[in-house]
């Protein structure tokens, strides 16, 4: 893929947001949250995603804004390798590690286990 960007000065405000109020390119900040989640080395991310290394660097330090095709490739890329990234929902923009089965499961079982459900009230 081209190193294609353009100049990004840091901001407060969220990324572009289309009409339906969802978010339509994830930020820098998401792109290098998902890549700790996902235990990936910048390098590992740029081989796999086909994007350059220098532009994944320019993007998570805010320095440049990649353009809308290379984020849709390393959001992907990055949600192939197990990371969620959740729109602006009133409590913001972020991203977490997805579930396996196995582990939605053992959440079940730990959330149904117990015995007789009593108060709280500590003397």
């Amino acid at each position: 893929m081209s190193r294609s960007v353009r100049t990004w000065w840091f901001s407060a405000t969220a990324p572009e947001v289309s009409g339906t109020g969802y978010l339509t390119m994830i930020t820098g900040a998401q792109c290098r949250a998902a890549r700790a989640l996902v235990e990936w080395t910048r390098e590992k991310l740029a081989s796999n995603s086909g994007v350059d290394g220098l532009v994944i660097e320019e993007f998570e330090r805010r320095i440049s804004l990649p353009d809308q095709e290379i984020c849709d490739t390393l959001q992907t890329t990055l949600e192939q390798a197990g990371a969620v990234f959740i729109d602006e929902n009133g409590g913001g923009i972020g991203v977490r590690l997805k579930l396996n089965r196995s582990e939605v499961k053992r959440i079940g079982v730990l959330e149904n286990e117990g015995g007789i459900v009593g108060t709280d009230a500590v003397p």
